[in-house]
């Protein structure tokens, strides 16, 4: 065997990347629990045992924590003096929960799926699957917040917009099913938005429906918003102006059954949106960072979901425009296109 040993040391390097990157995600976790990033960024350049004591930690588990983040770019070192500090960009992405970029629940979704791990492994054994509901319950939360601030940033101003009347028809009054609602973040964000309509979230995890309401509740939107448990075939209800499925279509195990019971609750000038993750029709589209973050997801979490239902399609996360139409239009949409898009979301109009 003849190696090339530079594209040997290449590969090395990714690996090595990958290794800390691994430890990494624990400690952002971490970071993220206990407030060390959001006190690093309201109290300037601080030494090891400063950071402690802002946050009542153990100062030598912080110097090893700061130390892991700035070798990871996470946290900025000045040799000068010492301090650690984060940078306006470093704090905007993992100090500030109202940031579009906010990145620390992204790494709290990713490490509850990995506690699935030995599970996993006999299911690709097996080919079973793995419910959403089986996860720990870290992934419920760390996926809210993994979403939440790209549904914060774009859902409003630019998603909504970009089709066909819908923002119209809310500002009026309409009637919403917003389904997969999981925590129910994107019905809040809707129902503080357009106080004329009447919104209902559905999910079939029951735990989720139960924060969902809660949290609606604290947003002083309670009175507005109506949340159940229920399956996407099954959601009750008729004659809905807009249906929403946010990140989950790909998730179903029937999610062609899924499109035909969604047209069954339309109004016939109705409108179905659906984001899905950022995806291309070929696997060689896929094969970049996003990619493969999103493939990881799918495997962990989304494929093995499916798997756990009847018919268990499994599209997976990076099913892509042209399977998604596919299963659109079998459930009997004559209507369907590419809205808009983000770097890391499609966002698709379906109407009867």
């Amino acid at each position: 065997m003849a190696l090339n040993q530079d594209k040997l040391h290449e590969f090395l390097g990714r690996a090595i990347v990958d290794f800390g990157a691994t430890f990494n995600a624990a400690l952002i976790r971490i970071g993220d629990k206990l407030g060390l990033y959001k006190a690093l960024a309201a109290g300037g350049p601080q030494t090891p045992a400063d950071l402690a004591k802002r946050t009542g930690t153990a100062e030598r588990y912080v110097r090893e924590w700061l130390s892991a983040q700035a070798a990871g770019g996470y946290v900025t070192y000045d040799s000068s003096n010492g301090k650690f500090h984060l940078s306006e960009e470093q704090a905007f992405a993992m100090a500030d929960e109202n940031s579009p970029v906010f990145l620390p629940g992204a790494f709290q979704c990713a490490l509850a799926a990995v506690k699935a791990e030995e599970k996993l492994t006999e299911k690709f054994k097996t080919g079973q699957g793995l419910g959403w509901h089986e996860h720990h319950h870290e992934l419920f939360v760390g996926t809210e917040r993994f979403f939440r601030p790209g549904y914060a940033a774009n859902l409003i101003s630019s998603w909504i917009p970009a089709l066909n009347g819908v923002a119209e028809k809310l500002k009026n009054g309409a009637r919403v099913a917003d389904v997969g609602c999981g925590l129910g973040s994107s019905t809040i964000l809707m129902a503080k938005s357009y106080p004329k309509s009447e919104f209902t979230g559905f999910d079939y995890h029951d735990k989720s429906i139960e924060t969902a309401k809660q949290r609606a509740k604290d947003a002083g939107v309670g009175d507005r918003i109506r949340f159940e448990v229920a399956k996407a075939k099954e959601y009750p209800g008729k004659d809905y102006d807009f249906v929403t499925f946010f990140d989950c279509l790909h998730d179903m195990g029937d999610p062609a059954g899924a499109s035909a019971h969604v047209h069954s609750t339309l109004k016939k000038d109705g409108t179905w949106m659906i984001v899905e993750p950022f995806a291309g029709d070929k696997l060689e589209d896929n094969l970049n960072p996003i990619g493969r973050a999103f493939y990881g997801a799918s495997a962990l979490i989304c494929t093995p979901a499916s798997l756990a239902q009847e018919v268990g399609l499994a599209l997976g996360a990076q099913a892509g425009e042209k399977r998604l139409r596919e299963v659109v239009t079998s459930g009997g949409f004559s209507h369907f296109r590419r809205a808009t898009q983000t770097p890391f979301n499609l966002i698709f109009e379906a109407r009867p």
